[in-house]
């Protein structure tokens, strides 16, 4: 009798609770409502008159979003995601070169030392051997000569494969680390659609242009590399953009070459001096004052180049319009 008893009072705690629990419930300050968030949109709103009892919530959840469980676990991650433009994809520790503590006071001498020691120990074990030496210092190349060009981050990753590729390969034999590094850049700001044209290259690089061809088209054959032949379009909006000229100019541009390439002017042409006249013609035709020397400046070519260009561009144009 006293078991029953007891299960009574249990049974009546716990509806005394949910009656308390319910009273408690966040409600619409409005209609007296139920509240739903709306996790998409981070607000809280209530279910009857749709009034916003809350918003700009944070999400706890991931920034990436995942449809089944195995590409919930591979995209799972602890740190910073893995990068190519590191020799060790940044999965390594980086011992900072402060010599301070984690609440910014100075480090004494001995602990200093240690510091030191540590850090000289923790460089030699990510590079072990000479691989990851020759890695290490090539996309370090990589990385500063993309910095000198202004080139994005997608093609520094490119680069940074490519360059792997190679090494992988046993292409580097006989031809210098800078070489092979600025080739592999080179191939990668072709492939993204953001060339740049070899002397731009080679002004920044430390090889000759020379040396830079020839390891170019041998790394290209070599690991079977897809470079579509650089178009001179793709030259006009950084063209334009250093000279401040104005959209008019760089669509102009692009229609003349548009119009050079029907009439098969591009056949056997640098596209860096298409792309520079067609530039300077589509500024005298639309009233917009720069020289040729400012063009060749630029786009780091001839004045001689640009004069002869200009006026193929324009006898093409000429010859679509009366066609």
């Amino acid at each position: 009798m006293s078991e029953t008893t007891t299960y009574s009072t249990t049974d009546a705690a716990e509806r005394e609770q949910e009656r308390t629990d319910e009273r408690t419930a966040p409600n619409c300050p409005e209609c007296s409502g139920s509240l739903v968030t709306d996790e998409e949109h981070g607000e809280t709103v209530c279910a009857d008159c749709g009034l916003v009892v809350e918003e700009d919530e944070i999400d706890h959840g991931p920034e990436w979003r995942a449809f089944d469980s195995s590409e919930r676990d591979s995209k799972s991650r602890v740190g910073a995601p893995t990068t190519q433009m590191m020799h060790d994809k940044g999965l390594s520790t980086n011992i900072g070169w402060q010599d301070k503590d984690a609440y910014g006071r100075a480090l004494s001498s001995r602990q200093r030392e240690k510091m030191q020691r540590l850090r000289t120990w923790n460089e030699r074990f990510r590079t072990r051997d000479s691989k990851e030496r020759n890695l290490k210092q090539a996309l370090g190349e990589i990385d500063r000569m993309a910095s000198a060009l202004g080139l994005p981050e997608n093609v520094r990753e490119t680069a940074s494969v490519i360059y792997r590729r190679a090494l992988s390969e046993d292409l580097l034999p006989g031809r210098s680390i800078e070489g092979v590094a600025t080739a592999a850049l080179y191939a990668a700001a072709r492939q993204a659609g953001t060339p740049r044209s070899l002397d731009e290259i080679a002004t920044v690089s430390r090889v000759e242009k020379m040396e830079l061809t020839r390891t170019y088209r041998y790394v290209v054959r070599e690991l079977k590399l897809e470079v579509k032949p650089a178009d001179p379009e793709q030259y006009v909006p950084r063209f334009a953009s250093d000279l401040d000229l104005s959209e008019e100019v760089s669509r102009q541009a692009r229609e003349l070459l548009r119009s050079s390439r029907e009439r098969g002017v591009h056949s056997g042409k640098s596209p860096v001096g298409l792309a520079a006249a067609a530039v300077y013609a589509a500024a005298l035709l639309t009233n917009e004052t720069v020289t040729q020397s400012e063009v060749s400046e630029v786009a780091n070519i001839s004045e001689v180049t640009i004069r002869n260009r200009y006026k193929e561009l324009l006898e093409a144009k000429g010859a679509a319009d009366a066609a």
